[in-house]
C-alpha cells in the first residue's frame, strides 16, 4: 500500500548579503491512502514550500520524502498538483487541458479523450468538453485543474491553495466537489491554506505551521475529522454547526492553548 513519508525535512537557501534563510527545518508528516492533510498557517510559514518539496518542484536541503518506499527526486506522474491559479493553457481546448500530461507521456489520442472524458465527468463539465478555456468561469476553470490533476490516476493530490481566488459561493461548492473527489477515490490529499474554517471542515489531520522557519508546530487529532463519510452535502450542513471556536477567534478554545491559536491567524 502506497504511503508518503517526510522526515526531518529542512529547507535553506542564501538570501541577501549572504544570509541563510530557513524555509523549513525538521518537519515530519506521513500520509496514508484516504488521508486528507491541511496545512494551515500565516503567508511566509513555508507551506508552499513544503508542497513543492513534495510535488518535487524544489530540492530540499536535509532530510528525505518517500513515496512508495521510493525517494521524491523530481516532479513525477504519481503526484497530481492543483494551483491557486490554474496554469491552463488558452490556445487548447478543456478536453485538452485534461489530457496534456497524458500527452506528454505519449498516450494515444483515443485514451487521451476517453480518460479526459471520464476526469470531466467526475467534476461535472462533461459538456464543456470542446470548449476553449477563455468561455469558463472562474470555477470551472478550476475545476479543470481538478480533472487534468486526476488524468494522471495520481497516488498523492497536492493542491496550493486552489480556492484562494474563488468568490465565498463558488468556494463552498468547489470545497464540497473536492471532498466528493476524495472520497470517492480514497487517494492522499495534501492541501495548503491558511483558511481555519476551510481547514478544519476538510482535514482528516490537520497540521499547524509557523514561521521563521516553518515547522509543524502542531497536529489536531483525529477527532477533528470532518463529518463527510457519505454524503458530501449533509457534511457541508454539518460541518457548519461544529466548525470549532478557535476558528470563530476564541484562542482559549484551542485544543493546543491559546500560544497554538496564534498561529491560526492569517
Amino acid at each position: 500500500m502506497s504511503k508518503l513519508e517526510i522526515r526531518h525535512l529542512s529547507v535553506s537557501y542564501a538570501g541577501r548579503g549572504g544570509r541563510t534563510t530557513h524555509a523549513l527545518s525538521d518537519v515530519n508528516l506521513a500520509l496514508d491512502p484516504g488521508d486528507f492533510v491541511v496545512a494551515l498557517g500565516a503567508s511566509g510559514c513555508g507551506k508552499t514550500t513544503l508542497l513543492s518539496c513534495i510535488a518535487g518542484f524544489m530540492e530540499y536541503s536535509a532530510g528525505e520524502i518517500v513515496l512508495d518506499g521510493k525517494p521524491v527526486t523530481g516532479p513525477g506522474a504519481e503526484r497530481g498538483v492543483v494551483f491557486q491559479k490554474h496554469a491552463l493553457m488558452p490556445w487548447l481546448n478543456v478536453a485538452e487541458n485534461v489530457a496534456f500530461g497524458l500527452r506528454m507521456r505519449g498516450t494515444d489520442q483515443a485514451e487521451r479523450r476517453r480518460v479526459a472524458l471520464d476526469k470531466l465527468r467526475q467534476v461535472g463539465l462533461e459538456k464543456f468538453a470542446d470548449y476553449p478555456i477563455y468561455q469558463l468561469s472562474g470555477g470551472m476553470q478550476q475545476r479543470v485543474g481538478l480533472a487534468r490533476a486526476l488524468a494522471s490516476d495520481p497516488e498523492v493530490m497536492l493542491m496550493d491553495e486552489p480556492l484562494g481566488a474563488l468568490d465565498a459561493l463558488t468556494r463552498e461548492q468547489i470545497q464540497e466537489l473536492i471532498l466528493k473527489l476524495w472520497w470517492e477515490t480514497k487517494k492522499m490529499f495534501f492541501f495548503i491554506t491558511h483558511s481555519v474554517e476551510e481547514a478544519l471542515f476538510l482535514a482528516t489531520e490537520l497540521i499547524v505551521m509557523t514561521p521563521s522557519p516553518g515547522r509543524d508546530r502542531a497536529s489536531l487529532p483525529r477527532r477533528f475529522r470532518p463529518p463527510l463519510r457519505r454524503e458530501p452535502r449533509r457534511a457541508r450542513r454539518e460541518g457548519r454547526s461544529r466548525v470549532h471556536p478557535a476558528a470563530r477567534g476564541d484562542p482559549a478554545a484551542h485544543p493546543f492553548g491559546a500560544e497554538h491559536a496564534e498561529a491560526l491567524v492569517p
